[in-house]
């Protein structure tokens, strides 16, 4: 499948969800990560006017999980996060994040994911460790 097309198929499953309402788009992919972006505004932000970690973690989850679905290539697969972890480093205040999953390990059921997120100027926001469960639908 080509790069486009992944990234058209991607970008479809976010109609009517959470990652709609939040703004995520997928942005690059490759052979090993898969990138999307969230703008930071104000359906996003702390009270305080920064990026809400929560927000970073949905983004991390939905990377990550979407990931599974492009390196598995198997449309039968049910995939679901079963732990997320979050380091918040920087606070971000406009723009967008970005974030980048790439596997640590590609397991048949466990897959781990390393999901780096960083602002405009590719400084690093958030660093997550993702562990996704996958089954096939029979």
């Amino acid at each position: 499948m080509e790069k486009q097309e992944i990234l058209q198929l991607t970008n479809a499953i976010c109609k009517n969800t959470l990652m709609e309402t939040l703004g995520i788009e997928f942005t690059d992919v490759s052979e090993d990560f898969l990138t999307a972006r969230m703008p930071v505004n104000e359906k996003v932000y702390q009270p305080d006017g920064v990026l809400h970690g929560g927000a970073t973690a949905a983004l991390a989850e939905s990377v990550g999980s979407a990931a599974v679905y492009v390196f598995n290539k198997n449309p039968k697969a049910i995939v679901r996060g079963i732990e997320i972890s979050a380091n918040h480093l920087k606070s971000v205040k406009s723009g967008f994040v970005h974030a980048t999953a790439r596997p640590l390990n590609l397991g048949k059921t466990i897959q781990l994911w390393e999901i780096r997120i960083e602002d405009d100027a590719q400084q690093l926001i958030s660093i997550c460790k993702l562990t996704t469960y996958t089954r096939i639908k029979e």
